[in-house]
């Protein structure tokens, strides 16, 4: 019998590296989180489909959730919150589940995302117990895919035309890492004896 995750998304960890902190939301953390300008363009909503008052609803209820894990992202040099990590769609039978990243300006160019990407992914598969992580991430945001690399995530694919943003088609690619590299090379790929070859 496989072992079954030992926590559940109910449980909102505090998680600390070198760089960031990950935590729970608090109220003072919306405003920096509507003032990102890419929030809906990285994550498909149509401009001006997110008001101040939807915002503040989906932050201030995050930490009530329990079919998903969304931390805030603090830089530990300024104590400032600049962005979010999630964990999302846990398919418990399956051991798996979404990811997704939001930086913004003012936490990046430092490796904040990348080290926050890299302490999620360790949660993910060290303290609950999944086997597959994923995600999708939209062919305008290279900088996000430069930090998933790094992490580990290979790609798998290409959705071609996945999304209709201010009258241009955008290709999404889809990308994954598994608990088995996870323990090879932790976060850190290229750096051990065995190596993650991406297609």
């Amino acid at each position: 019998m496989t072992e079954q995750p030992t926590a559940d998304f109910s449980v909102k960890p505090t998680l600390t590296g070198d760089k960031v902190l990950l935590r729970p939301f608090t109220a003072d953390d919306v405003p920096v989180m509507g003032a990102v300008p890419e929030v809906c363009k990285y994550t498909g909503s149509p401009p001006g489909d997110l008001t101040p008052e939807q915002l503040r609803s989906w932050y201030t209820t995050r930490n009530d959730a329990v079919d998903r894990l969304d931390l805030a992202v603090v830089d530990l040099a300024t104590g400032a919150c600049v962005g979010e990590v999630v964990l999302y769609e846990w398919d418990a039978p399956n051991r798996s589940c979404s990811f997704r990243t939001l930086i913004g300006p003012n936490g990046r160019d430092r490796g904040l995302g990348t080290e926050a990407c890299r302490l999620i992914v360790r949660h993910g598969f060290e303290r609950l117990g999944l086997n597959r992580i994923a995600l999708g991430v939209y062919d305008f945001n290279p900088r996000a895919r430069r930090a998933y690399k790094k992490v580990g995530f290979v790609s798998e694919g290409i959705e071609r035309e996945a999304l209709l943003h201010e009258g241009e088609w955008i290709d999404a690619m889809y990308m994954s890492i598994l608990a088995r590299e996870w323990a090879v090379h932790r976060g850190h790929p290229g750096t051990g004896d065995a190596r993650i070859h991406t297609p």
